[in-house]
């Protein structure tokens, strides 16, 4: 009995699927070729971009905070653009995204900003506004020295991506909430990014970490009040700070009878909605954190590179917000398991991508192959790969990018000698 009902509903089921064919047939082909299409029509406007590496060169003292670079950042990479129909699906356009890079190779740190090169004059014009005394030139890419990796080529290698643990509304640890906005004495100052220098600063011979921070305007979408996927980064604020006070409203009865929403916020949660507010007043990027650790073989020996890049899993600790937030990292390219990548193949070209992603900066709109996440069990044996990026707002950023005062005093890290150097006199009008 049973078996016959379940047989004719799967005959109803394929006979109204097979008699509306004409229907939704074209309609999902058409969609599907859409797709390829866009996807084929970025990837060409995406290889016809010009890039430009600069490194920015800092001088022996630097006195400003943090908060020079949240003005760079508004001033110079935040790009809000809309895209017209013809633009963004004919001619492929994408919104432009920039690369901010913190490198040490042999233990020397440069400082390092990727943008597309019609951004060159701009950049530059606003990185001497905020910091005069600094030397920007464009250099050649240090990425290509390294060759695609290969289990039994010359280089050890280890990467991660970054992303936040909570919801984006939630911000991490930032240079205000290590009092660098207000009047300390030098001596007195706690830097967040110092941590990350003197580890730089030790690496010896034959070693490498590379950190990119991938950032453009922000086009996530979130949840709106509608519960609808059309909100911004501070619709996702506004709704995550409803939910967190939710338990601690009620409604207060008025003398002439009308009613009135009282919230009781408890003490422990005070500073978090402070710190939420405090979001809401910044500009968000769309954010994506990788960064590398290398060795070379011949120089460095495998228990120093597993040494280094477990260490260099730390370098975002001090970021974190216990009651708000904080990055953990993803994308590691390694197996938990060794059942999971029996003959090594599954590493190497874990690696190379990895490597591939970072050369090519690549985030927001990664190869077809890598532009979706597979199936978890799928997934376990073959990782996608698929990059991940978040939302940041400029303090957030200006605090995991910054250049650092006397406070860092690394020996290795290389500075220029005078403090008063002027912008140069040639820059483009």
């Amino acid at each position: 009995m049973i078996g016959d009902i379940i047989v004719g509903l799967i005959s109803f089921i394929f006979t109204v699927v097979s008699k509306t064919a004409v229907i939704w047939a074209p309609l999902l082909l058409g969609r599907i070729a859409f797709f390829f299409w866009h996807h084929f029509r970025n990837e060409k406007f995406i290889g016809g971009m010009k890039w430009v590496l600069l490194e920015v060169e800092i001088p022996r003292e630097i006195t400003k905070s943090p908060l020079a670079m949240e003005l760079f950042l508004t001033n110079a990479l935040y790009h809000e653009s809309s895209k017209g129909v013809w633009e963004e699906y004919w001619q492929g356009a994408v919104h432009f995204w920039s690369s901010l890079e913190i490198v040490s190779i042999e233990g020397r740190i440069h400082f390092y900003i990727r943008v597309p090169s019609r951004l060159q004059t701009l950049v530059e014009t606003q990185l001497y506004a905020q910091y005069p005394q600094v030397r920007v030139h464009e250099v050649e890419d240090y990425t290509n020295v390294i060759p695609r990796f290969k289990n039994n080529g010359n280089w050890n290698m280890w990467g991660c991506e970054f992303e936040k643990m909570k919801y984006d509304s939630f911000p991490i640890k930032t240079y205000d909430d290590y009092g660098m906005e207000s009047n300390q004495k030098p001596e007195e100052v706690i830097d967040p990014i110092t941590p990350v220098i003197e580890f730089l600063g030790s690496l010896g011979r034959g070693e490498q970490q590379w950190i990119q921070i991938i950032i453009r305007h922000s086009k996530k979408k979130f949840k709106d009040s509608h519960g609808h996927m059309h909100g911004n980064y501070y619709d996702s604020v506004q709704l995550n700070i409803d939910e967190l006070l939710k338990p601690y409203r009620s409604q207060k009865e008025n003398p002439d009878g009308t009613f009135a929403t009282e919230i009781r916020v408890p003490k422990y949660l005070e500073d978090v909605v402070v710190s939420m507010y405090r979001s809401m007043e910044k500009l968000p990027f769309d954010c994506g954190i990788r960064q590398l650790t290398l060795c070379d073989k011949r120089f460095v020996s495998e228990e120093r590179f597993q040494n280094l890049r477990r260490n260099s899993r730390l370098l975002w600790r001090q970021y974190a917000f216990p009651s708000l937030n904080q990055l953990v990292r993803v994308n590691s390219t390694q197996f938990d398991t060794p059942f999971s990548d029996p003959t090594g193949l599954g590493i190497q070209k874990m690696k190379s991508r990895f490597l591939s992603f970072y050369k090519l900066r690549t985030l927001y709109y990664p190869p077809l192959l890598y532009s979706f996440n597979y199936p978890k069990i799928v997934n376990s044996f073959f990782p996608s790969g698929k990059p991940n990026y978040y939302v940041m707002n400029t303090q957030e950023l200006a605090t995991s990018f910054h250049f650092p005062g006397m406070v860092a005093e690394t020996p290795t890290f290389k500075r220029l000698e005078s403090k008063t150097a002027k912008p140069p006199s040639n820059l483009p009008q």
